[in-house]
């Protein structure tokens, strides 16, 4: 029997990754054994605090029951502190802060609660592709705005200007840039404010690389009156090394905090309550974890500089965040070219930036998520192929 998908699906493509890995599967099952080095997911593990608190809630014979849909008070109040501490912001965590199950559910959260058929959102091309797909699944039209190099993968003001903006809703951004790994300063965080506010748009923020070779984390409510038109999603994923524990917050005034319940609490019955006891206690923790945590990452790096350099690839040195963005050389088509070349060939997977939009055709990405022995052998990998 044939059972024809929803109209919301039918524009929806299956992830990238989830086909790609398919096929590394298929790989390592005929002996290949890949080198991931294309997803951003930590291998680290969370500071043992954290996972002595986890260990011991769970213990407990009083910590298994449905829980707030807005949270543990515990783990709002952490948050809170947490934005006081690191971002120079002060947020009510009753009424300003709603916990997730991870910020990724945060974005069709939005969506979900913002658009309808006949409306548009602004789109960042090259950008994280599950902002286009949530925008997708509810009718409404994902529109794209181009990110250039030259211009440090801001958007060009003057061109949105230049837009009929009348169907706009709402605007994604994401700052530190995935997958480009750019930065914005607090001048861009006032433009976009003042942007929102004059058309009418609701800003968007994905934050949950600010820790991540930065030292200098920032968010948009550090700006005046960004509560007014902004919305910000915040992660433990990367800056705690929590991925899997699927905790993230959102970040918006009462109001909207109302709205967004109003479809969220129809999703989830609440999130397992030594999770949050956990999260609260990494978000508690000094800036040496963060500092150790870099120091790693920076070990990393440089191992990942070495494999863009024998792919001919260039780059900015100074950029930030969980991956390496590269340009690549003349004499391929395009990303997936050159990816699926050092796939085949060296058994090494890293991803092609044509995933994240057209802007990102000639570019690749390559994540800080593996030990530096794994970086060797891919190095040692990719030289033998090469030859």
């Amino acid at each position: 029997m044939e059972i024809e998908v929803a109209k919301r699906l039918q524009r929806t493509e299956e992830y990238y990754f989830s086909k790609k890995l398919r096929e590394i599967d298929e790989m390592n099952r005929n002996g290949a054994q890949v080198i991931n080095l294309g997803i951003g997911s930590p291998d680290l593990p969370p500071h043992p605090e954290v996972i002595k608190t986890l260990q011991e809630q769970a213990a407990l014979s009083t910590t298994h029951g449905y829980q707030s849909y807005k949270g543990a008070p515990a783990l709002r109040t952490a948050m809170a502190d947490w934005y006081a501490r690191y971002y120079r912001v002060s947020l009510n965590p009753n009424t300003e802060i709603l916990p997730l199950i991870g910020s990724k559910e945060g974005i069709v959260h939005i969506c979900m609660t913002y658009l309808q058929e006949a409306d548009e959102a602004l789109i960042p091309n090259p950008g994280y592709p599950a902002y286009s797909s949530a925008v997708t699944i509810t009718g409404a039209t994902p529109v794209t705005y181009n990110l250039k190099a030259e211009n440090n993968w801001l958007p060009d003001f003057e061109e949105l200007e230049s837009r009929d903006l009348s169907r706009v809703k709402l605007m994604w951004i994401n700052y530190p840039h995935m997958p480009t790994g750019s930065l914005a300063d607090r001048a861009f965080f006032e433009r976009i404010i003042e942007f929102g506010k004059k058309h009418q748009i609701l800003i968007c923020h994905d934050n949950p690389y600010s820790f991540i070779l930065n030292e200098h984390p920032q968010s948009i409510m550090e700006v005046p009156g960004a509560l007014d038109v902004a919305i910000e999603l915040n992660s433990l994923s990367k800056s705690s090394n929590m991925a899997g524990w699927r905790i993230g917050m959102l970040i918006a005034n009462e109001n909207r905090i109302g709205q967004i319940m109003r479809f969220k609490s129809n999703m989830d019955s609440g999130m397992f309550l030594p999770l949050q006891l956990a999260a609260a206690k990494a978000l508690s923790l000094d800036k040496e974890w963060y500092t150790q945590l870099n120091q790693e990452y920076k070990l990393r790096r440089e191992k990942v500089f070495e494999i863009m350099d024998l792919l001919g690839c260039t780059y900015d040195r100074n950029q930030v965040g969980l991956f390496v963005w590269a340009r690549i050389p003349e004499g391929f088509e395009n990303s997936y070219q050159l990816c699926d070349d050092i796939l085949y060939k060296a058994h090494v997977f890293i991803t092609p930036g044509g995933i994240f939009g057209s802007e990102g055709e000639q570019f690749i990405r390559i994540s800080l998520c593996a030990k530096i022995e794994v970086y060797e052998s891919a190095i040692e990998r990719i030289k033998k192929a090469l030859v």
